[in-house]
């Protein structure tokens, strides 16, 4: 397929790439709903049976099936009941087929948040496409994709998905490295590879990674890469790490390959209403806007560097985390007076910290950490969980008053 354009293909054709969607979505859909990892290697077997094998029951179905007709659109082409009716995944990949073949020009992504409501970001294919011709050309003369992103989000069904296709990678050269560890890894790549992680996998690969092969591309994205990860994985010598920035609604703004350099824009972006917004040329010519997620601080038309989340959303793991809720959670433990929940520093680590003011009564509670850590982990998934405690007899301040960080 290279060579031609990258709109030319329907993506779910060739074997292998609607399996891993099928796959991929089925087990974070059960991951969520139990709040634990299956364990079990992806892709699975074509006879993987969601009773037999996965253990799904009747409420699990329901949701599974909803889930998969909405980010296929299934139900536009009035077949999702078959889904409810055949439980292997080569059926469920079977009836995703059938209706794609009618109504593949939509997609809807589900943010990877953790607030408790995902938020549903419909897109055309042809935008996909769009984002896909240009990338096409940024990661020419790749072999093999290894890759630690699922393929049912945008991200990883950008890079999983479509761009293997459009540089003519079979599915067969699409591997799942989420169950290696970062030194498999190492020792797996080949020349002409190319990554598809996210910050935290890259930390945990530059640990190890010693000597890398020449001529191996990586790709991170999901939230901010700290420069001392860029830094070390190219000491170790991986050809270049490049940053991609976007979001679920806008799929890809801009990228760069340099940890000190502002974002490229793809050239179909144009900054809008003092930056707050952009404008998209259209493959037809037609221009829309778009609402941004993040503040973006421009150096001019086509460069831009990130300046903070609009919607106080945070990454850990290359997962949407709401501090706030987590927050809301801890605070209805009879032990806690007060809250505050962040991010923290990249000194520090990359999950989330907790700061708690404790009721009268608990401040010497030498368990109060544990106890809330169980809290929470009833309440919250692993990703929204903090990690550390500090307690204080008042939450930490500026001498103005707003809001402090504070050292762990």
């Amino acid at each position: 397929m290279t060579g031609q354009s990258a709109m030319s293909f329907a993506w779910w054709e060739q074997p292998g790439f609607l399996h891993r969607v099928v796959c991929d979505l089925v087990n974070s859909e059960l991951t969520a709903l139990r709040r634990r990892p299956l364990l079990l290697p992806l892709p699975w077997s074509n006879e993987r049976h969601l009773i037999r094998d996965l253990g799904a029951d009747s409420l699990e179905l329901m949701t599974l099936a909803t889930s998969l007709s909405e980010l296929l659109h299934i139900h536009e082409s009035g077949i999702e009941d078959y889904l409810l009716a055949r439980l292997e995944i080569q059926d469920w990949v079977s009836v995703a087929y059938t209706s794609l073949r009618q109504h593949g020009d939509g997609i809807t992504f589900s943010t990877s948040g953790s607030s408790g409501s995902p938020k549903r970001c419909q897109h055309s294919l042809s935008l996909l496409h769009q984002e896909i011709d240009v990338l096409r050309a940024l990661f020419s003369g790749r072999r093999r994709i290894l890759s630690a992103v699922p393929a049912h989000h945008i991200y990883g069904f950008l890079f999983t998905v479509l761009l293997p296709q459009a540089l003519g990678i079979a599915s067969e050269k699409v591997f799942d490295v989420r169950g290696s560890s970062p030194g498999a890894l190492v020792s797996a790549l080949q020349p002409g590879d190319l990554v598809i992680g996210h910050p935290d996998y890259w930390q945990n690969v530059a640990r190890l990674a010693g000597a890398l092969p020449n001529d191996v591309v990586g790709v991170t994205s999901g939230a901010p890469c700290p420069d001392a990860v860029a830094l070390d994985m190219r000491a170790a010598g991986l050809s270049k790490l490049v940053q991609i920035f976007g979001s679920s609604e806008t799929a890809g703004i801009g990228w760069r390959d340099d940890e000190t350099a502002p974002y490229t824009c793809f050239a179909y972006w144009q900054a809008q209403d003092d930056g707050a917004a952009l404008a998209r040329r259209m493959p037809d010519g037609a221009t829309a806007r778009f609402a941004l997620q993040d503040h973006l601080t421009w150096q001019d038309e086509n460069h831009f560097r990130p300046a903070g989340r609009r919607d106080q959303v945070v990454q850990v793991g290359g997962i949407n985390v709401y501090p706030a809720r987590a927050a809301e959670v801890i605070a209805q433990h009879p032990a806690v007076q007060d809250v505050v929940v962040r991010l923290m520093r990249a000194d520090e680590g990359n999950r989330l910290k907790a700061f708690v003011v404790p009721r009268a009564g608990h401040e010497d509670d030498l368990m109060l950490a544990e106890t809330l850590a169980e809290w929470a982990s009833a309440g919250l998934n692993a990703a929204e969980r903090p990690v550390t405690y500090t307690f204080g007899a008042a939450l930490p301040r500026q001498s103005n008053g707003k809001p402090a960080d504070w050292i762990i």
